[in-house]
């Protein structure tokens, strides 16, 4: 068959006839021979890194067990906690070897390679590569004791590849990472330097900032070896005190992880808890602004407390004592601490409560709280879940009212979510507790604690405020602009001058106890951080006249809380077999085992010589 040459063909066949091999070489390069990456984008990426796989570890290492087990709240929403609370099941890992350790290996490799003077303008790019990585490797070995660091991610620089890397101990990661940090701090001040700008998601640039959060972290490895190397750890903590570049002493200074503008956490629900009633009590009776920001509002505002004086349905006991009513017995105000104090309840949090007849208030209250107005039936939460806003942003919500009455959401209000991931409030109370255990520092430690609190609850207020809390304005659904006003959950003037003025935050008596308590709650919205205070600090301290500890009973017999994750038993086909397999034997681990007296027993470096739960602080 005869092809027909159509006038384009012809043309391109002349292009092609015009072009010589140097232009093709061009266009078809050798890929080893690309041109150099902006290492601006790789460290944006490698800072990205830093905070992932966010549902799973929400849902599973926070929600089913960390909460629950350091009894900040219950391990279902709505109910108490059963005897199986301390069992473990599904876990959610963060990847730190997939992405960040090559990102970051590759920015020092491609930094290394280049000029002597080049070098010298980017040493603190460079050495923020350190704290990216150290920051979630801590949370990891938090969880599993020995893990892979030091030779992770060195196969491409590594002839024949290192694809078998060894496992660092807990005690040499400690070791590594602030001899690390030590080297990062000193780069990150030195003068003249790249400038990285808004690719630096954190600080924007500010290189100095960058070296007080090494210092953060210092003091972070630090607290963890106070019953394994107390002399270390005070040590180091006098080191970050008197440090030439500083530590982390105001809000500004927060490590604030910040994805992206579309970046609103995972779009599932997370299946909160119930909060504590002993946590919620005491931080409401020291009427402590951070409550309002840890957890949520109850139902019971004053349109549905007058429908269910109109339904002649009985209100829960402790929302029913702040009710005044009017001479028509209708509802009028609030008594005692009023809005939005008047709206925050726990619930019991040993599984033994859930049987027991007078905490019937508390549970079940899809059925309680349930009325019927005009034949429409709702039901209403008395107790305060923890506060799901502080872990996702994409989330509408829908005010209580009565049955039947008015419908008043918030539908579009979905800003980009903020993560702590280090902060002032954390680095001061620090202070103040290696300053009551005897090391020199420049502050008394009144003066850290206060302080910390001070921060604490700044910074909470603008994780409320940037999160789209629902109440945090006002509470629409009071008619009354007084009220509205007063339930609105904003940091109000005089209230942290007013926390710090109860007996709860003088530490001239039960000092150490008073830091780790407020150490806990700031922790509240960094888990991983909580449950090392927990393990390491003995508290909520049994007995405690100001945060006790809540006794885990089953059947009337305590139940053994966890101390460590379940690690997996190795198999042969995994390339790595050999060093994993001896990394657990070095920690005296019984592989592939859930069972909480295991892993109660079989402790983490760290954890060795630290207090029982319940036990106090060793000190």
């Amino acid at each position: 068959m005869k092809k027909n040459i159509t006038p384009l063909l012809i043309l391109l066949m002349i292009f092609a006839a015009s072009c010589d091999k140097d232009d093709f070489a061009e266009l078809n390069s050798d890929p080893s021979s690309l041109s150099e990456p902006d290492l601006r984008f790789s460290m944006t990426k490698s800072i990205e890194q830093m905070y992932g796989n966010d549902y799973t570890i929400w849902f599973y290492n926070n929600f089913d067990y960390i909460y629950p087990w350091t009894q900040v709240a219950t391990a279902a929403a709505g109910g108490g906690n059963s005897e199986a609370v301390v069992e473990m099941g599904e876990v959610g890992t963060q990847n730190i070897y997939n992405a960040l350790i090559p990102n970051t290996r590759d920015i020092r490799a491609r930094i290394d390679a280049m000029s002597e003077s080049e070098q010298e303008a980017r040493k603190a790019l460079r050495a923020m590569t350190f704290p990216i990585q150290i920051q979630p490797a801590i949370t990891i070995t938090d969880l599993y004791g020995s893990m892979v660091y030091s030779e992770a991610g060195l196969a491409p620089y590594t002839t024949p590849a290192l694809l078998t890397p060894k496992y660092d101990t807990q005690e040499e990661l400690f070791n590594i990472w602030l001899d690390e940090l030590d080297a990062a701090i000193e780069d990150l001040s030195a003068a003249n330097q790249f400038e990285i700008g808004d690719q630096d998601l954190i600080y924007n640039g500010d290189y100095l900032k960058w070296a007080k959060f090494c210092n953060l972290l210092k003091l972070k490895i630090a607290v963890r070896m106070i019953n394994t190397d107390f002399s270390r750890a005070i040590s180091i903590a006098e080191e970050v005190a008197n440090s030439p570049v500083g530590y982390m002493d105001d809000v500004s200074e927060d490590f604030i992880y910040k994805r992206g503008i579309n970046y609103r956490g995972t779009g599932n629900p997370m299946g909160v808890g119930a909060g504590s009633i002993e946590l919620i009590d005491f931080m409401a009776e020291n009427k402590d602004p951070r409550l309002k920001v840890l957890f949520d509002k109850n139902s019971f505002n004053g349109e549905v407390v007058q429908a269910f004086i109109d339904a002649e349905q009985e209100l829960p006991p402790y929302v029913e004592q702040y009710v005044m009513l009017d001479s028509d017995g209708n509802f009028e105000g609030w008594s005692g601490p009023g809005e939005p104090w008047v709206r925050y309840f726990g619930v019991p949090l040993s599984p033994d409560a859930v049987f027991k007849a007078e905490n019937n208030i508390y549970f079940n209250q899809n059925i309680n709280n349930r009325i019927n107005i005009d034949g429409v039936e709702k039901a209403y939460a008395s107790t305060s879940n923890f506060a799901e806003r502080i872990t996702r942003t994409g989330i509408n919500f829908t005010y209580p009212t009565k049955p039947g009455g008015r419908v008043i959401q918030r539908t579009d209000n979905f800003p980009p979510l903020q993560v702590i991931l280090g902060s002032s409030a954390e680095t001061n109370l620090y202070l103040a507790e290696f300053k009551l255990l005897g090391a020199s520092l420049p502050d008394d430690a009144q003066g850290y604690f206060n302080k910390g609190v001070r921060y604490s609850a700044l910074r909470l207020d603008m994780l409320a405020e940037n999160n789209g809390f629902p109440y945090y304005d006002e509470d629409p659904v009071y008619n009354d602009a007084t009220l509205s006003q007063a339930g609105a959950t904003k940091l109000k003037d005089g209230e942290i001058d007013n926390l710090l003025s109860q007996p709860a935050y003088d530490l001239n008596s039960d000092g150490l106890e008073k830091v780790y308590i407020q150490q806990y709650i700031n922790f509240a919205v960094t888990p991983g951080d909580l449950w090392t205070t927990v393990r390491r600090s003995g508290i909520p301290k049994a007995s405690s006249e100001y945060l006790p500890r809540d006794p885990f009973l089953a059947g009337g017999s305590p139940l053994t809380v966890p101390r460590r994750f379940t690690v997996r038993t190795p198999t042969e086909d995994n390339k790595n077999f050999e060093n994993m397999s001896e990394a657990y034997k070095q920690q005296g681990f019984t592989t592939g085992s859930n069972v909480p007296q295991v892993l109660n027993a079989e402790r983490l470096w760290f954890d060795k010589a630290n207090p029982n739960y319940g036990a106090g602080p060793k000190q």
